[in-house]
């Protein structure tokens, strides 16, 4: 199954429909989270928001993440050990306020388990590339800081005050 997802703020219908245009010859299950959009998908199950207990369940039996490049997704699927295939709104086409998710995706893009899409038809080779031959899961990243950093950071308060 992949789990696709645009965060609760904003529609993206450029890539949720490469998406749905992508599995509609395929035999692979996708649920998507699509924001709040007019646009109706034909080969995808989708709502416009899920409810926390729904995501949860959704992210930990996922076997791929296909979202914007925004951290919240990010970092959820690196936590739960998910590969991702992130691609960044543009607002050059009008999809974001500016272009911090570009930065994202390149601050993102040779980490280990995080796939790039720039556009759909490098989305759609990726969809490809994982239909052939699944990505690997990934190492975990802990949903807290450690306790060096909170050291660290107390130490620096109390140098402060």
């Amino acid at each position: 199954m992949i789990f696709v997802t645009v965060g609760t703020q904003l529609a993206f219908d450029r890539m949720v429909g490469a998406v749905d245009r992508w599995v509609n010859a395929k035999d692979t299950q996708i649920i998507a989270q699509v924001g709040p959009t007019e646009v109706r998908f034909s080969n995808i199950k989708y709502k416009s928001f899920l409810e926390q207990e729904q995501l949860d369940h959704i992210m930990k039996n996922t076997e791929l993440v296909v979202a914007h490049a925004g951290m919240g997704s990010i970092l959820s699927s690196l936590s739960l050990g998910k590969p991702i295939i992130i691609m960044p709104r543009k607002a050059s086409l009008g999809e974001h306020r500016n272009e911090h998710q570009m930065a994202t995706a390149k601050r993102f893009q040779n980490r280990p388990g995080v796939y790039v899409a720039w556009d759909e038809q490098q989305l759609v080779e990726l969809l490809n590339r994982w239909s052939i031959s699944r990505f690997d899961n990934v190492d975990e990243i802990s949903n807290t800081a450690s306790t060096e950093f909170i050291a660290n950071l107390k130490q620096l308060i109390g140098n402060t005050q």
